[in-house]
């Protein structure tokens, strides 16, 4: 192990994030009691020009009004852009008025370190003006190509201040590569594998280098569930602990697949029990099913046992 490591900053149980328009408040209430473990209500795409500021009026009247934490719900909100007028009255209106209550911001089309640190820096003041007990952390998507050559930037220097976690985000990303499809998420036809895997593996990696949650984004066919979790299993088997959800239908789908399996963590636990037994005998290794573990398979033992230990702790 290398002499420098970055523990991971909050752990939060993020298995399916739920985004909800703020423009469509009668969806609220709904949210709030789909079982999800994260909201995400919107100020940017899913709101159009026209309804942005009531959308914020909406959003921080709904913070206010609702048991959000009484339903074991993490909240957060995406701010329109910093290259919109929307952006800086998000900001200073969600934490003057809710602030409280906010858990996380979510910036969208992040682009260089210095869009995070922007927010950062007026999260900051807001925070002392305000005399919140409660500190917001910062959540940045990756959806651009500017974004992706800078990821790993972005982590590094994120990880010292708010910055928790990345999601990637599928649509505006290929829009940005000019990437010859309209399919948000799922398989093109015309490419050989999985077009993204290289894209949320580099996420990925920054993320875990730098102690962050990465996060798989959306999935456009609501109709179709089986590709939704295809999508989810791709994800998690690169190291994504989430996905989003852009219909309440998808929540069960991705706490399946991001819920680690009874028999997964039962044969995590006896990994751990007979790596500690063969450590009593002074030894390294140890034979488990016909199989050799050892460090390293501790170290992945661990993390099933914790995912599934964090999910009970909140399901409680």
């Amino acid at each position: 192990m290398s002499h420098t490591l970055y523990e991971t900053k909050i752990q939060r149980v993020q298995r399916c994030e739920l985004a909800v328009p703020g423009s469509r408040p009668e969806m609220f209430e709904k949210a709030l009691k789909s079982g999800v473990d994260f909201i995400f209500l919107d100020l940017e795409d899913a709101v159009a020009p026209d309804d942005k500021i009531q959308a914020r009026k909406n959003i921080i009247q709904a913070i206010n009004d609702l048991d959000w934490k009484g339903h074991g719900i993490t909240l957060s909100v995406r701010i329109n852009g910093l290259d919109t007028q929307y952006m800086v009255r998000d900001v200073v209106d969600l934490v003057e008025q809710a602030g409280h209550k906010i858990d996380t911001i979510l910036i969208p089309k992040v682009g260089v370190y210095g869009d995070v640190y922007m927010v950062e820096a007026m999260l900051n003041q807001l925070e002392m003006q305000q005399r919140l007990k409660n500190r917001i952390g910062i959540e940045a998507l990756i959806e651009t190509a500017l974004g992706m050559a800078n990821v790993e930037d972005i982590a590094r220097n994120g990880a010292s201040g708010r910055l928790e976690a990345l999601h990637f985000g599928v649509a505006d990303y290929a829009a940005s590569n000019r990437a010859r499809t309209t399919n948000i998420g799922g398989l093109n036809p015309d490419y050989p594998g999985d077009q993204w895997h290289a894209a949320i593996s580099r996420m990925t990696v920054a993320c875990r280098a730098y102690g962050l949650r990465p996060i798989d984004g959306p999935f456009g066919d609501i109709q179709d569930p089986d590709g939704y979790k295809q999508a989810a299993r791709r994800a998690a088997a690169l190291g994504c602990e989430g996905k989003w959800a852009i219909h309440p239908t998808q929540i069960a789908l991705a706490n399946e697949v991001f819920t680690p399996l009874s028999a997964e963590v039962e044969k995590a636990k006896r990994i751990l029990v007979a790596l500690k037994e063969a450590a009593a005998q002074g030894k390294g290794a140890a034979s488990l099913d016909g199989r050799l573990i050892d460090a390293a398979s501790e170290r992945m033992a661990n993390n099933i046992v914790k995912a599934a230990e964090a999910i009970a702790a909140k399901n409680k």
